[in-house]
């Protein structure tokens, strides 16, 4: 059981840091018109689905947070999906 979760981890991270780096890539404008409300949506990999979960998680005067969640939908493992953030700063003229 530990071996099987180890791996289905490691998928997930391999999920979770393409994710942050597609969304990474956007500019702020782009991210708070497609952040209005939290992303949800599905990826194939290895022939299986995942769950991605995309949101805004700061919006303040010289940087967003976003933060990227990535799960199998399988229970209990889903109830602690991975995740990470990142910080994209405002530059001092509009995007």
């Amino acid at each position: 059981m530990i071996q099987g979760m180890q791996t289905r981890r490691e998928d997930w991270r391999l999920i979770l840091n393409s994710e942050v780096e597609r969304w990474s890539l956007k500019s702020c404008e782009q991210l708070t018109g497609e952040l209005t409300e939290v992303k949800a949506y599905e990826v194939v990999f290895n022939h299986k689905n995942y769950q991605v979960e995309v949101q805004l998680l700061e919006n303040t005067d010289k940087y967003l947070q976003i933060g990227v969640s990535v799960d199998d939908a399988s229970i209990p493992a889903s109830f602690r999906p991975l995740s990470a953030s990142f910080i994209r700063e405002k530059s001092s003229r509009s995007e």
